[in-house]
């Protein structure tokens, strides 16, 4: 009989594996943690992020005068998610109303004490569709990091780096899980195979996936966190929800690396795991082309405020609430209805300099090397973060014009699909200037923009004052072709309240954990069929702990 070697093997060093080990040795525990990419892939795809967490009546919010609570968060929660499933919405919707009462609760405190800290504005992301029972925030949300998504992974892996000097933790990298060791009805471990070294290889880049050798390691219980299907184009198509948000786009750039591939969604379900709510995912309409890539088809999402001007590809504007920032899958379903996978953002120099702000850790120099100075002149001063300039000046997507007709031209030299009117675009643009003659108006997206104009956040540093695009004074015009930008799974391994994976005839895989996107971000869905932004790295670290305090508690 082969010895158990470890207390846990955790598959996967993202930020929901860290957490968990991180969980584990604070309890003593020994661990095993396998990942197939190197070292210098510590904390994954957290890494990359913005770092937004979603946080409810915190003293950040207070302090900004939002009047929030976790009966408003849960009735926004449960308004976006829509969970119809009678047996698939199980436990997400438990894990729902935990996580919210977590984000409400001690989730604060609990980063706060490992050294985390916020920028002071609270941002508004996932406005809404219209009505308060429906999806969107109804106040702001989104706390930023101080340091981005690397300061989020930092504070759990340097305890886990800790506890590997004292030899509670071993990591085996380039060891690829092929498959789960079950024995009586339990899981006891996991065999794969290494693949050739690539320690030289820089983070996000892709690797090699050439076997060297195999493997197996037995321990008490195994916790899976490998992410989900966010750079496996094949797998998204599969399960692409075309009855819900149309036909699934034949463009797609990818908001995650390579090693995002949704392997062992598989490997567990063959094993006996449940797999529930695969044709749940949220992917963005807002992707631009990275002009330097890190990965292949690295693309960033643009995080808009709501003043631009978004047009269909055809050139039609998008119909209310489909503006910018409000209402993901909304604006999903209306882009691919034309039978095309792109849109267009039409807006000035004033708007790109006060709304525009770009995903991703290495986008946000300023903020995640938690530099003041840095940021006073990329946020406040005049003209747009360098960022964000950068790529109009080098982005394909881009394109910048001192009139309308050169605008148009450009749009249509990168055009995937029909040519643009000239005529139909100025009439378009123009309707929509002359409704800001008064202060009043009945254009829902100027109402949108004047109403959050009255949260002092948006006022200062997010939204620009209302004022006509065609106007020189605010120039010059431009344009971005926006693609379809995949990024989450929302569906996942079924788990209960402790992470355990659950069978598909509702019974506990005994030894099996699940946390991260890998679960969904708990119970196998908990965002429901929408997300309410800042929630995916919250999720991790929720279910994380959750995986490694039970685990330690056996």
């Amino acid at each position: 009989m082969t010895q158990q070697q470890a207390d846990a093997v955790v598959v996967g060093a993202g930020l929901a594996g860290l957490v968990a080990t991180y969980e584990l040795t604070r309890a003593g525990r020994r661990v095993i943690v396998v990942d197939q990419e190197n070292r210098n892939n510590l904390g994954g795809q957290a890494f990359w992020s913005l770092g937004g967490l979603f946080l409810v009546d915190s003293p950040e919010q207070r302090r900004l005068g939002i009047h929030d609570s976790a009966e408003l968060a849960l009735q926004d929660w449960m308004g976006s998610a829509g969970f119809d499933r009678e047996v698939q919405d199980y436990w997400p919707r438990q894990w729902a109303r935990a996580y919210v009462e977590f984000a409400a609760g001690d989730k604060r405190q609990y980063l706060h004490d490992l050294g985390l800290r916020f920028v002071p504005i609270v941002g508004w992301a996932e406005r809404g569709g219209g009505f308060a029972d429906g999806h969107g925030n109804s106040v702001p949300r989104f706390h930023l990091t101080w340091g981005t998504g690397p300061e989020v992974v930092r504070i759990f892996l340097e305890p886990v780096l800790e506890a590997e000097k004292r030899g509670l933790v071993q990591f085996r990298f380039r060891h690829r899980v092929d498959e789960l060791i079950v024995s009586g009805e339990a899981a006891v471990g996991v065999r794969g195979a290494t693949l050739a070294s690539c320690d030289e290889l820089e983070r996000g880049k892709a690797s090699n996936r050439d076997v060297v050798g195999d493997f197996e390691v037995r321990a008490g219980a195994v916790i899976v966190t490998t992410g989900g299907i966010g750079h496996n184009h094949e797998l998204i198509r599969e399960n692409w929800p075309t009855e819900r948000l149309g036909k699934a786009p034949e463009h797609m750039i990818s908001g995650v690396p390579a090693h995002v591939d949704g392997r062992m969604l598989g490997i567990a379900e063959e094993a006996g795991a449940s797999l529930v709510n695969r044709d749940r995912m949220w992917h963005y309409t807002e992707g631009i082309h990275n002009w330097d890539p890190i990965w292949p088809d690295h693309a960033i999402r643009i995080i808009p405020g709501p003043s631009s001007l978004w047009l269909d590809a055809e050139g039609n504007r998008l119909a209310a609430p489909n503006f910018p920032g409000f209402d993901t899958n909304a604006t999903m379903r209306e882009i691919l209805k034309t039978g095309h996978d792109y849109s267009w953002f039409v807006l000035t120099q004033t708007i790109i300099e006060k709304e525009f702000m770009l995903s991703g850790s290495e986008q946000n120099p300023d903020v995640t090397g938690k530099d003041v100075k840095v940021l006073a002149r990329s946020r406040v001063a005049k003209g747009a973060p360098g960022p964000v300039d950068a790529f109009t000046r080098h982005g394909v997507d881009f394109v910048v014009a001192d009139d309308l007709p050169t605008l148009v031209a450009g749009m249509n030299k990168i055009s995937r699909g029909p040519a643009l009117d000239l005529a139909h675009i100025e009439r378009v643009i123009s309707t929509r200037d002359a409704q800001i003659d008064n202060k009043f108006t009945k254009d829902a997206q100027i109402m949108a923009m004047t109403n959050a104009r009255q949260f002092v956040g948006d006022k200062v540093v997010r939204v620009a004052k209302p004022h006509k695009i065609l106007d020189p004074a605010h120039g010059p015009l431009i344009a971005v072709r926006l693609n379809i930008l995949t990024r989450k799974t929302l569906g996942g391994l079924e788990t209960n309240l402790d992470s355990a994976v659950m069978r598909p005839d509702g019974t506990q895989f005994d030894g099996l954990y699940a946390a991260g996107e890998v679960a969904g971000f708990g119970g196998g869905g908990v965002h429901g069929y929408n997300a309410l932004e800042g929630t995916f790295l919250g999720g991790c670290i929720f279910s994380g702990r959750a995986a490694g305090r039970a685990v330690a508690s056996i």
